[in-house]
């Protein structure tokens, strides 16, 4: 087994149905390339050939609403696809996807992941699987947002961004989120969540540094939510 079969077998849950003769037509047929910080994977209406499969980087899952602000739906972290929905509706894409930090992709011609569905049942199950597990986050997104507060909002996602993606050697998290982001995340304007942020320090939960944020008071945060 080469090395791009390897990665795929140990990095993405989704194609781990594949077996040998498939991941050398994958190999043959991917394209790996490096998306850097605020490049566009593809945006929102875009008709896709095929899935990406991220192998390092993050990228942020977004929608712009009608009043123009930037309402981010998910982040996508290494190991994980992008794509897979619309490839599967046959629908063009109702999200756009943009790099937050440095990137490494493979993309996968439509084509050959539609014979993989023809051939593999397995494959085609987690796949759906995939999909429903974006549906069950979204879901979930949508009943924060009606039922949570903005500050419970804003509680959970930096605990899920600690767990998510972990911290620094100095505790502060280690994907460092603009404000602008974080707003997009718990659905508020910018200024709201500048304040809010400001609140935390204060009543000692966080500490800020810049865009470093250090949770200080787990127990605190998760109280809240």
């Amino acid at each position: 087994m080469n090395k791009c079969e390897q990665c795929i077998v140990r990095e993405f849950s989704a194609l781990k149905a594949l077996n040998k003769d498939e991941l050398i037509r994958i190999a043959d047929c991917k394209t790996s390339y490096t998306v850097k910080k605020g490049e566009t994977i593809f945006n929102e209406g875009d008709s896709l050939n095929g899935i990406y499969c991220i192998k390092d980087g993050v990228c942020k899952l977004s929608k712009l609403s009608d009043n123009g602000k930037d309402q981010i739906v998910k982040l996508v972290k290494k190991g994980e696809l992008l794509g897979q929905r619309s490839l599967i509706s046959e629908e063009s894409t109702n999200l756009s996807a943009i790099a937050i930090e440095d990137m490494q992709v493979c993309f996968i011609p439509k084509q050959e992941i539609l014979q993989f569905f023809n051939e593999n049942n397995q494959f085609s199950l987690n796949m759906m699987k995939s999909v429903c597990g974006d549906l069950k986050d979204a879901d979930d997104n949508m009943v924060n947002l009606a039922q949570k507060t903005v500050k419970q909002r804003l509680a959970e996602t930096l605990l899920k961004l600690e767990s998510d993606f972990g911290s620094n050697d100095d505790g502060s998290l280690k994907l460092q989120l603009s404000r602008d982001e974080i707003a997009g995340m718990i659905g508020t304007a910018t200024e709201s969540c500048i304040r809010l942020l400001s609140e935390f320090n204060k009543e000692g939960w966080i500490t800020l540094q810049g865009k470093k944020i250090t949770i200080t008071n787990k127990k605190e945060l998760l109280r809240m939510i």
